[in-house]
């Protein structure tokens, strides 16, 4: 049993080609469908993101899942191996396999040589940034990816194993410190708890420090701002502090001028709340409005961040996104669109 569990398997020289995708259906009762090598659906992922979608599960964390759930089936067939017949040793190899393996490389569809006006990433992978302190983004995946997939994994063999349509154990088990008694029963009362529900192999990751943006440094990332449309969208991210996905989604009739207000869905809720914005990001989405003026819809149904590149189309966040690399790039520094929220809850003046 021991020799067989500790079977090898030369994952140094393991090959798992880019096959399957997972294709946005613009569906609204199936979001997202896996596909194989063949271009059939992959059943067993279909019933987890509907079980997903059931439980009130917004569309952007079923595409999370399902790139997950892509990865996982790329290395099942490369290895040959059926979904349903995995044991922990799959489950253990491909935690090892994605902790070593280097990112595949995907060129633009548009720009195969790279995207025009943001260089290639360069320096040591790890390595601090000059200008804002924050790691460079290295060729293997994150530790942050690494951990998601593992929990991604363990919630979908969970799911079959209830409704009897998958192995008859989780080939992704919890963590040891769960068998034979209570979990953290030898917990130093000093210490913080860790999470009673970890898995076995998810990585345990280092506590992020939030990171904002210095007033020097915004106020020459906001010069770097190519339109009037990003020059709004920051700030009003950076004087309200909603989410990217929640300022993007505002439509024509949530925005409130007179009363400097701007109507966002909340991620978590999905309640709908005004927030108070800066004066200056009214003035810059006025002009912003003004140069689009006969060129998309105004309704108040209508959504009120567009492309600026033809067909225009509305914005989504990887637009948005490549917008804010391309002022980073300027500057030599590799802060996120998250960072302004974070810099919206520095500048904001605490209660009472």
């Amino acid at each position: 049993m021991i020799e067989n569990y500790e079977q090898s398997r030369d994952l140094s020289s393991l090959v798992v080609p880019l096959t399957g995708s997972l294709v946005a259906t613009n569906d609204p009762w199936e979001p997202y469908r896996l596909h194989d090598a063949g271009g059939n659906v992959v059943a067993p992922v279909t019933a987890h993101l509907r079980d997903l979608q059931a439980c009130g599960r917004a569309t952007t964390t079923q595409r999370s899942y399902g790139l997950d759930l892509l990865r996982w089936f790329r290395f099942l067939w490369a290895i040959h191996m059926p979904w349903d017949q995995v044991t922990r040793v799959e489950a253990r190899d491909f935690c090892l396999w994605i902790q070593l393996t280097d990112k595949p490389a995907r060129p633009h569809w548009r720009h195969p040589g790279g995207v025009p006006g943001v260089p290639r990433a360069s320096g040591v992978a790890g390595a601090p940034n000059p200008v804002t302190g924050k790691p460079r983004p290295g060729g293997k995946y994150a530790p942050a990816t690494v951990a998601h997939a593992e929990t991604v994994l363990r919630g979908f063999y969970d799911f079959h194993l209830e409704v009897g349509s998958g192995p008859m154990v989780n080939p992704f088990p919890l963590s040891r410190t769960r068998r034979g008694g209570r979990a953290n029963a030898h917990h130093n009362p000093m210490e913080l708890f860790d999470d009673a529900s970890t898995g076995r192999y998810r990585l345990k990751l280092a506590r992020r420090i939030p990171q904002q943006i210095p007033d020097e440094k915004s106020n020459e990332l906001f010069a770097g701002l190519a339109s009037n449309r990003d020059r709004a969208l920051v700030a009003f991210w950076v004087s309200t502090g909603a989410r990217a996905c929640e300022l993007l989604g505002v439509l024509g009739g949530d925005v409130d001028p007179g009363g400097q207000l701007i109507n966002v869905i909340r991620k978590g809720t999905k309640a709908i709340q005004s927030v108070p914005a800066a004066p200056d990001a009214f003035v810059w989405l006025r002009l912003y409005q003004a140069q689009m003026h006969g060129l998309v819809a105004v309704g108040r149904d209508d959504p009120l961040w567009w492309t600026l590149c033809r067909p225009l189309r509305p914005l989504g966040y990887h637009a948005a996104r490549r917008m804010f690399v391309r002022a980073n790039a300027a500057l030599g520094s590799n802060w996120s669109i998250h960072d302004l929220r974070h810099t919206a809850a520095y500048r904001m003046p605490p209660w009472g």
